[in-house]
């Protein structure tokens, strides 16, 4: 079994501009707004969306919760926000976002890659597929709840960008 067989990528059509759903995105703290799984999360104190700042966030799966730290190793504002859960040098799985225009909107892609096999994800190709599966599950659900989101939020999304 090789952790490179392990990921997936999902996209979603958003009704804003790659500029302001980068932003969402990488406002960390956010991501409870539309994640099933995710919730309570925050960078370090005086850390933000940049390359290299770390992050905490409270997971739930199956009844269990968890806390993980992460370390962004991507922030190009409307382009690309990734972060690895574990750290840049020993994570696990890295998480990333690309964001490219399409008409008035912007075509969002969530992807998950596995980076190494550790039995806490699973001891079994079965079991590691289960969870690459479930968190497939959870990007399209994130996906679909951030495009409602931005609909629902439209003037908020737009008053956050002119207030910068």
């Amino acid at each position: 079994m090789k952790a490179a067989e392990f990921t997936f990528t999902r996209r979603a059509w958003i009704d804003a501009v790659p500029e302001d759903v980068y932003r969402l995105v990488s406002d960390v703290s956010a991501i409870s707004r539309w994640s099933p799984n995710a919730s309570e999360v925050a960078y370090d104190d005086g850390a933000g969306p940049e390359v290299g700042a770390w992050f905490s966030g409270r997971n739930r799966r199956d009844g269990k919760e968890w806390v993980t730290r992460s370390q962004v190793v991507k922030a190009e504002p409307g382009a690309a926000f990734a972060f690895v859960v574990g750290g840049a040098d020993d994570g696990i799985v890295e998480w990333s976002w690309t964001f490219q225009a399409s008409g008035r909107g912007t075509v969002a892609e969530q992807s998950w890659r596995l980076l190494r096999l550790d039995p806490v994800l699973g001891s079994t190709r079965a079991e590691v597929a289960a969870l690459r599966d479930y968190m497939a599950a959870s990007a399209e659900s994130t996906l679909a709840s951030l495009a409602e989101w931005v609909a629902n939020n439209r003037l908020e999304v737009r008053s956050s960008r002119e207030g910068r």
